[in-house]
């Protein structure tokens, strides 16, 4: 849990990093730097990335702090009610 803990905190801070970043490059791009267009892509998806990789191990511990390390079990599905009917002809 303490290594999932510190690639949480290192992604994190990645992802300000990488906003932090896209916002200088967006400055940048509209005083009129074209390349700063490119580098803004690339900082604000791989800003998107580390967030969701962020978010993903974070439930990941959420999951091994409540002690569950695999999914429920699902219940079974209901047989539904009647069944065949008499066809009358």
């Amino acid at each position: 849990m303490l290594f999932l803990a510190i690639v949480v905190t290192v992604t994190l801070v990645a992802w300000g990093v990488l906003v932090y970043a896209a916002i200088d490059f967006g400055q940048d791009a509209r005083s009129g730097e074209p390349t700063a267009w490119v580098f803004l892509v690339v900082t604000t998806l791989g800003a998107a990335a580390a967030l969701f990789v962020t978010l993903i191990l974070g439930a990941r511990i959420v999951t091994l702090f409540r002690g569950r390390n695999e999914p429920p079990p699902q219940p079974s599905p209901a047989r539904p009610v009647g069944g065949r009917r008499r066809r009358i002809d």
